[in-house]
């Protein structure tokens, strides 16, 4: 065989496994998977349409818990290093006030009522005290920028401590990589949408498309409720555990590992 010959072979095998080494999830066993596979999770904790429970509240997380439901949460950190459980990047929404979460220290954040209710930003571990093991958790980490590493140590230790099962995801590939390298025993997933309006259409591309798993080597791939891009479906028949958000109605568990819901009351586990 030519010279030639063989260095345009060895190249098309290169760009054909080029893909796959992008793509490819992390292996997880069966016992990382169990706790988490074939259940539905309450979207922030079991929270109501009306607001009078809401979301990410230790009312939800009770009421999601005492129903046998797994449930979905969000942390990040407040100004003084406190793990807190919140979604939103500013304070507007859910508690009518102007500000981001790190603007405040835990004290000042105590002093905001959530959607005009008693219900106050909770502790992670006053979270994770409410469920005592009661239900899998699935934690989702925001992005904290240069305190992306500060936020996955401290998240860590809590659920180092913690009896029940938790895994955890973002949609910030560095977070998901820290938990890679630091925590391996933990589940880990990927989350993902259509969309990205605040970055750049190159970051978007790749994100979507969930191309950066090469750093990460997710577990799960949690994607937004649309028809998955190619890459993605490409790197479940990989293995990635297929979990999706947010359903608010029974028949979107078709076809998927997990369900993350809010707003209906489904079977707790399918499958």
């Amino acid at each position: 065989m030519e010279k030639r010959t063989k260095i345009l072979i060895g190249c098309g095998a290169a760009a054909a496994a080029l893909p796959l080494f992008l793509l490819a999830p992390g292996r997880a066993t069966k016992g990382q998977k169990a706790p988490f596979k074939g259940r539905n999770f309450a979207h922030r904790g079991l929270h109501s349409r009306d607001k009078s429970v809401p979301e990410n509240s230790l009312k939800a997380f009770e009421l999601a818990a005492a129903a046998g439901y797994g449930m979905e949460l969000d942390v990040q950190l407040t100004r003084d290093g406190q793990v807190v459980v919140f979604h939103d990047d500013t304070l507007n929404r859910v508690c009518g006030v102007n500000g981001r979460v790190d603007d405040y220290t835990f004290a000042e954040l105590q002093k905001f009522p959530l959607c005009g209710t008693d219900e106050r930003i909770p502790l992670f571990s006053d979270v994770l005290n409410t469920v005592a093991g009661r239900g899998a958790i699935i934690c989702e980490l925001k992005t904290a920028g240069k305190k992306n590493r500060e936020l996955s140590r401290k998240t860590y230790d809590l659920i180092a401590a913690y009896p029940g099962e938790i895994c955890v995801e973002s949609f910030d590939p560095r977070i998901v990589a820290w938990f890679r390298f630091h925590a391996p025993e933990l589940l880990r997933g990927q989350l993902a949408q259509r969309e990205y309006p605040e970055q750049s259409a190159f970051q978007g591309f790749l994100l979507r498309n969930c191309l950066l798993n090469f750093l990460a080597r997710p577990q799960f791939i949690a994607y937004q409720l649309v028809k998955r891009p190619l890459t993605v479906r490409l790197s479940e028949l990989l293995g990635a555990m297929k979990v999706a958000w947010t359903s608010h109605e029974p028949r979107n568990e078709k076809g998927q590992d997990a369900v993350i819901f809010e707003f209906y009351r489904p079977r707790i586990t399918f499958k």
